[in-house]
Formats: structure tokens, sequence, C-alpha cells
């Protein structure tokens, strides 16, 4: 029984075994936001909790406790979710932002450690949806993968304009979004185009946007990520990620060797003794 145990236990990958430090923390710190390091290694003092549910958005999953943020993400949410009711649009569905006081996560994310991350979902409901709902609220795909192409029947004028509308904001770094919706948005005809630069192209992304804010002013301890190239990326850029013919593939599998996550900064370290 001991030697079939050992067995099942070497065929569950270690990251499940493995809870984040960062997860079984509750609470975030006292005193005025801070994010720290880098967005896929670092930590959030001083973070907030955005409501549950306010004008015009919901937070779907709370039980995962990942509604925290930078003061300055709480306050682009709330932005948002204005311009969205002013414009008609519908319900705002507000996925992951961060832990309490940030961090790494055991899985799902490899960002979202400072709270200037957050996922926001291209699915709009005309009304707000029931706590029942929040919990197992099914995603609305934009894309239709194995076809490499948009699904017409769930993207539309709606979608883009939400984009676009959080994209316009000055906090705003960066959007990912899976490069079918990129190549969707190039096409419409825009006034101004500037913000496009920030749109950029990344798997995954296909039923939900994330947002990527720059790092605060004052927040000499956060590291800003390089900025996107220049122009709308609607390009060569954009057409490198269509995917090729695949080559015959070599059934012989090759294990693949899991990183050790990097050190936190030192002043991550001190959060989690606090």
């Amino acid at each position: 029984m001991r030697f079939i145990l050992s067995i099942l236990l070497w065929l569950v990958p270690l990251q499940s075994l493995e809870a984040s430090p960062w997860e079984k923390i509750s609470s975030p710190s006292t005193g005025k936001s801070e994010s720290i390091g880098t967005y896929n290694n670092g930590c959030l003092a001083g973070g907030e909790d955005l409501a549950l549910q306010g004008d015009g958005y919901q937070v779907m999953r709370s039980h995962r406790g990942r509604y925290f943020g930078h003061q300055s993400m709480i306050q682009f949410l709330h932005a948002l979710s204005n311009g969205v009711r002013q414009l008609e649009l519908g319900q705002l569905l507000v996925g992951d932002i961060a832990m309490p006081r940030g961090g790494r996560f055991s899985s799902g994310h490899a960002s979202h450690q400072t709270g200037l991350d957050a996922d926001i979902w291209l699915k709009l409901t005309d009304s707000p949806l029931s706590q029942q709902q929040l919990i197992d609220v099914q995603p609305l795909p934009m894309v239709h993968i194995k076809d490499y192409k948009i699904h017409q029947e769930n993207w539309g004028e709606e979608q883009a304009m939400l984009v676009q509308l959080a994209a316009v904001d000055e906090r705003v770094a960066r959007i990912f979004v899976h490069p079918v919706i990129k190549e969707q948005l190039c096409k419409r005809e825009w006034t101004d185009r500037a913000w496009l630069r920030k749109v950029r192209p990344w798997w995954g992304h296909y039923y939900h946007f994330h947002v990527r804010l720059h790092c605060p002013d004052g927040n000499k301890n956060c590291k800003p990520q390089k900025a996107p190239p220049a122009g709308d990326g609607c390009g060569a850029e954009l057409a490198s990620w269509k995917p090729k013919p695949e080559p015959a593939k070599n059934k012989k599998k090759v294990a693949k060797i899991k990183k050790k996550p990097p050190r936190p900064p030192e002043q991550c370290l001190v959060l989690l003794r606090k």
C-alpha cells in the first residue's frame, strides 16, 4: 500500500502539492498601496479589495480571494465600469486581480503578483448575475481556436469598444488578447489608433483580456516592463503569430524540466513574515 501511495504521489505534479505561502494569507498589510518587484516576481503592500459588486460590474469566483489590487488598479476598475455603464455596453465581469498581498500563485498565473494586473471577461451580461452564477459562470469564447478565426456570434461592437475603453486609459501599460482578437481590432476604422500599440497578442486570452497597469508614481520598488514596440502592431508582428503547418511530430516525449521560481524581493519576504 505504501508503495502504491508513493507512485501516486510521484504522478501528481509537484506544483499541485505545494501551496504558495501567499495563498495562505487572508488579509492585506496596512499602509498605503505599493507594488514591489516585477509583474511575475513581486508582491503588494497595502492592497485594497475591490467591492464584490458595484455600479456596472461584478467580481466572479470571489471565494478564491483574488480580488485585491493596488489602489491604482481599484480606481481604474471603477473608472472602467463607469465608462461601460455610460456607454450601455452591459455588465462588466471582473476575474482575478491579485491575492491580499500579491505574490506567486501555485497555479493559474505567472503574473498578477503586484496588484497591477487584472482579468476582465469579454462576456457582457444584460443584468447582474446571481451569487451562484458568479461562482460557476462559464466563459464565452471569442475565437475558434483550431480554425484561428473570430467567433462571429460572440464578438461584436461591445467587445471592441470595451477593449478600446480600457486601452485609452493612461494608467494602462499593456492589454493582452488572443492574436485573432488583435486582428479584429486592427481591421476596424478608428479615429485614433495610438492605443492599439498597447494591445498585445498572447495565447490563451480568447474569452477575456488581461489589463496591466504602469508602475504607479512613487512606487520606487516597482519594476516596469519594457515599453511595447513602436507602431500599432498590426503588420508583420501580428502576422507572425499565425500558426504555421506543423511538421510530423516525433512521438518520443521529452520530459520538461521545471524551473525553480526566482527568489522574491527582500521587501516581499518581509511581507510574508508580518
